[in-house]
């Protein structure tokens, strides 16, 4: 079998812990020197996942946008922009999103789903992405073992909330960071960075810090997830 990718789990969030707020408009809780990093960060990872939800709510495109580091990617041998993954149960997805039209002349999206939800995303889609089922129910330990095989060494798991609590709940992340911007939200009505769950790591729940850095207003941490089951 094919080792599973390295998984870096990539996030923004607000001084209290929130990745957006209730406005229809993004809140922007980086700066431009931090975009441009995470921007690099795409650009050296072989695939790049976000769930149903961040498409629905952001319209991602979901691509390396510096024209340099591109070139640099495509004179590897790599294609443009990394291979872009997508997670959904129910497979109602917009055929219409940035998600399916930016990036994508080398190689199609992948969707992940169920039994169920891989008829309804084949349905809406057509040939926009390749739908692969994982059964009943999405096991995110599967969906790692198949991107495996395709040759993914290098996953970047960018959101929402369920995404980012399923990959640290199952110990499934290699790394996480964590941009903190100098932002207050303050609303219940706005998503958190993780949902309620049982984290791996035992009584504690502590990660080891592996680096703390200041970009600009924006504090970047670097922290390597506990596996360890409880």
């Amino acid at each position: 079998m094919s080792a599973r990718p390295f998984v870096l789990v990539s996030a923004a969030m607000s001084l209290d812990g929130y990745l957006d707020d209730a406005s229809p408009e993004r809140l922007l809780l980086s700066n431009d020197a931090d975009f441009d990093r995470v921007d690099q960060v795409r650009a050296d990872s072989d695939a790049i996942l976000v769930g149903a939800g961040t498409i629905r709510a952001d319209n991602p495109r979901l691509i390396v946008k510096s024209p340099v580091r591109q070139a640099l990617r495509v004179d590897s041998g790599r294609p443009a922009t990394p291979l872009k993954v997508t997670v959904s149960a129910s497979g109602d997805l917009d055929p219409a999103a940035k998600f399916w039209h930016h990036g994508t002349e080398e190689q199609r999206p992948l969707v992940y789903t169920t039994d169920t939800g891989a008829v309804k995303a084949s349905q809406r889609l057509g040939g926009l992405a390749e739908t692969v089922s994982l059964g009943d129910t999405v096991d995110f330990g599967a969906l790692l073992d198949d991107l495996g095989t395709r040759g993914v060494g290098r996953l970047m798991v960018e959101g929402g909330s369920h995404i980012l609590t399923e990959f640290l709940a199952a110990g499934l992340a290699d790394e996480l960071q964590i941009a903190i911007g100098p932002t207050l939200v303050g609303d219940q009505a706005a998503p958190r960075f993780l949902n309620p769950a049982r984290f791996p790591g035992g009584p504690t729940h502590r990660m080891r810090l592996l680096e703390a850095t200041s970009i600009g207003d924006v504090a970047l941490l670097r922290y390597q997830p506990s596996k360890e089951s409880q």
